[in-house]
């Protein structure tokens, strides 16, 4: 009797120890999902923390200088040629050009259908310089141009492959004619440097992409 009861006294022992090894790794199984749940919250925090600053960050920063570098200058002809590099970045921000309108550098990927186009309404600059490198002549004016002269460019303008027409009220000139790396403004549509302008600038020695197509882009 004496000895069942010390087999039962072991056994019961046993039971309890083996208890107690599986309570300890119970709680060291809790403390390692505790530990790793806390890590991948902090890490959850941190990458968070960090999207969020550079979200704010592409919101408040959502222009950027074009990359060109140098000046228009005025020739005797009367044409300003860029003086200077015209960077031929694609960026999705809005630029900032340092003549109005941009003459040549970075721009988007997307162009303005530039097929004998005449847009009634502003477009964008990036789009329109992504034109000038394809080799188009962008006809501009602002409210002090005559509507007479604003209709008979617009007639030529939709006569000619590679070229496009939209206001751009801020320019400092009433029309103003834009190839890339070149401008001239032009007394009204009647100007025979219009038709000179075209012919030397439409698909010119200038263009740096040249046969790249004018249409298929963005039709404003």
């Amino acid at each position: 009797m004496g000895s069942a009861k010390n087999k039962s006294s072991a056994e019961r022992k046993a039971r309890i120890e083996e208890m107690r090894r599986a309570e300890r790794a119970r709680e060291r199984r809790g403390r390692i999902l505790t530990i790793t749940a806390s890590a991948v919250i902090v890490a959850g925090l941190v990458v968070g923390g960090v999207v969020l600053v550079q979200s704010q960050s592409d919101d408040s920063d959502s222009t950027t200088d074009s990359k060109t570098a140098g000046k228009l200058v005025a020739g005797a002809d009367g044409v300003s040629t860029w003086k200077g590099t015209l960077s031929q970045n694609h960026v999705t921000k809005s630029v900032k050009y340092p003549v109005t309108p941009p003459v040549g550098g970075d721009h988007h990927a997307a162009w303005m259908n530039c097929n004998g186009d005449v847009y009634t309404k502003a477009v964008n600059n990036e789009n329109a310089v992504h034109s000038l490198e394809h080799g188009a002549v962008w006809v501009t004016y602002n409210s002090e141009a005559p509507k007479a002269d604003v209709d008979a460019l617009a007639e030529k303008v939709k006569q000619t492959p590679y070229t496009l027409m939209s206001p751009v009220e801020d320019q400092k000139d009433p029309i103003v004619l834009t190839a890339w790396g070149h401008q001239r403004t032009v007394t009204g549509a009647d100007d025979p440097k219009v038709g000179e302008f075209f012919e030397k600038f439409v698909q010119g020695e200038q263009t740096p992409e040249k046969g790249a197509a004018c249409t298929g882009g963005l039709s404003g």
